[in-house]
């Protein structure tokens, strides 16, 4: 018997409470020109997007997820970034730090183990970011003064739902990383 409805999926960070607002405020600032900005709650740094999935693959993606085991870690975003193409306003890293690589490495090869292809590896742009806003005039950039920082204490497996005017995110599971506290 095959599952009719797919679960479209990918694995990212939210970032904390603290991170979120400095996110938020920042996006209010520099998006002009009409556009949107992307709300607080659907802020987030995609891993490894995964695609459509059914019920079952969903269970096996979380069991999967599960079993990795990498060590918690700080990040910096210390780096505003702008693709003009699709009016893309983000915040990043300068540089991908080697904890974050050896998360997506950890998980990328679990994924890859049990037979699941991963279309894009940090998004389509293959640059660890967080979208601020969308369809968006950016002529300059200033430079991101203090980096927005927090800790990476867990990873989640979200399921997106796709609207005409956004996208909305449901966390199916998280994952707790070694070293985080309870």
């Amino acid at each position: 018997m095959t599952e009719a409805r797919s679960r479209r999926v990918f694995f990212a960070l939210w970032p904390d409470d603290e991170a979120t607002g400095h996110l938020s405020a920042l996006a209010q600032s520099l998006a002009t020109g009409g556009g949107r900005v992307i709300r607080p709650a659907s802020l987030h740094l995609t891993l490894a997007f995964v695609g459509a999935v059914t019920s079952t693959q969903v269970v096996q993606l979380a069991e999967i997820a599960a079993a990795v085991r990498v060590e918690a870690f700080d990040l910096a975003l210390d780096r505003l970034g702008f693709w003009p193409q699709r009016g893309i306003l983000w915040a990043g890293c300068r540089q991908t730090p080697a904890a974050l690589i050896h998360l997506l490495d950890a998980l990328a090869f679990e994924l890859r183990r049990a037979g699941f292809a991963i279309d894009h590896r940090f998004g389509a742009d293959r640059v660890p970011h967080i979208t601020l806003a969308r369809r968006v005039r950016c002529p300059s950039l200033p430079r991101l003064g203090t980096p927005i920082r927090w800790r990476v204490s867990e990873f989640a497996l979200v399921e997106s739902h796709l609207h005409p005017s956004a996208a909305s995110y449901r966390t199916l599971a998280s994952f707790a990383l070694k070293g985080a506290e309870a």
